[in-house]
């Protein structure tokens, strides 16, 4: 099962990009592989756009219509997965508090199309097998992902609580980021 990580923004509200930030003395585009990885994806497509960075770890893409929103970047992100991945789980590199405890409930789903919730909401990460990634590409436009071809297909969705996985803050403000360096947990207690 692959990962893939969507960090394309320019984080216009913080005044860099968002993959550049950093919390814990990480970049949130490293923390969000890291994400990835420890919740057992391999290999890890992480899709750029406002930002060129080397990711250590990862696959990474351009998306050249990343100022078009996140519906771009999961087009991209999805077109360039190797054949073999039989399913993906996307994760933001905007919801670092999200922790690999979610990646790995959502693959221990058996389930081909799933999503986190947190308070009974759905949020990210979000597992999408093989046989949807055509479906989720077409329904993505703007700055949305792959929430209308869930919403198109709710029989087909696996809802996964995540509630003790981490917080699925967004990091959209410099107060938010802030609020995330104070939740941030001390090491080793994903």
């Amino acid at each position: 099962m692959a990962g893939l990580l969507l960090a394309a923004g320019e984080g216009s509200r913080l005044g860099r990009p968002k993959a550049l930030l950093e919390l814990g003395g990480e970049r949130l585009v490293d923390r969000g592989v890291r994400l990835l990885e420890e919740g057992g994806c391999h290999p890890v497509v992480v899709v750029l756009g406002a930002a060129t960075v080397q990711v250590r770890g990862a696959v990474t893409v351009r998306n050249p219509d990343w100022r078009s929103g996140m519906g771009s970047s999961l087009r991209a992100g999805l077109a360039a997965l190797p054949p073999e991945a039989e399913a993906v789980v996307v994760a933001l590199v905007d919801q670092p508090l999200v922790r690999a405890g979610a990646v790995r409930a959502l693959r221990e789903s058996g389930a081909r199309l799933a999503v986190a919730t947190y308070g009974g909401r759905r949020r990210n990460p979000v597992l999408i097998g093989r046989e949807h990634f055509a479906g989720v590409a077409q329904l993505a436009a703007g700055d949305v992902g792959a929430r209308p071809y869930l919403k198109a297909h709710p029989e087909l969705v696996t809802e996964v609580a995540c509630d003790e996985h981490g917080d699925p803050a967004d990091i959209d403000t410099p107060r938010d980021l802030e609020a995330a360096a104070g939740a941030l947990e001390p090491p080793g207690t994903r």
